[in-house]
């Protein structure tokens, strides 16, 4: 078996994820980055998009997540998409979900939080 991996880098979406009123009310920007281990099949050798996972697809499965239903945590919105993913491709067999949030309230000067989760098939 052939596998191999789909990386999707730096995607920006503006939501209203997080714990206090403020961000619930104003919303902020998200980074999202999914990496993907997929099972090839016939894709290598067909060249076929539809024997692979369109990562065009991916996109607008993690967009439609991002900015759906409000989440307190960007923990459970990780887990959403990592969840998402793999039910809706049983070629992903690994997929790792790493969220930003570089507006974190924190009282202190950083660049992002950042939450990660792996889920397998």
């Amino acid at each position: 078996m052939t596998i191999f991996q789909v990386t999707l880098k730096n995607c920006a979406f503006y939501a209203h994820h997080g714990v206090f009123e403020q961000e619930k009310a104003l919303g902020q920007r998200f980074f999202v980055d999914v990496v993907m281990d997929v099972e090839a099949g016939d894709a290598l050798g067909s060249d076929d998009i539809e024997q692979t996972v369109h990562y065009g697809l991916v996109y607008e499965l993690v967009e439609k997540i991002m900015t759906g239903s409000r989440r307190n945590l960007i923990e459970t919105l990780a887990n959403d998409v990592a969840l998402g993913l793999t039910a809706w491709s049983p070629m992903i067999r690994r997929v790792e979900v790493a969220i930003r949030k570089p507006s974190a309230p924190i009282a202190g000067i950083l660049d992002y939080v950042e939450v990660r989760v792996e889920h397998r098939n």
